[in-house]
């Protein structure tokens, strides 16, 4: 399974990650980026440390899974 990254700065400058499922691939760096400025400006999520007020960085990150049978 893969997840998009996206992480912010909030006001206390910690660091808060946003994920989602199933990214687009290969992502569009500008298209991330803007996304990112949109989510800022629209102050669309809160945490505990305040606002997000910067961009961080952006990954992808791919999660293998394999059960063992006991």
């Amino acid at each position: 399974m893969k997840t998009l990254e996206l992480k912010f700065g909030n006001e206390e400058d910690k660091t808060v990650t946003v994920s989602l499922d199933e990214p687009i691939e290969p992502a569009d760096p500008q298209a991330v980026a803007a996304a990112m400025d949109s989510i800022i400006a629209q102050q669309a999520f809160y945490s505990s440390g305040g606002e997000l007020v910067s961009k961080k960085s952006a990954r992808i990150v791919e999660r293998n899974v394999l059960e063992i049978e006991i």
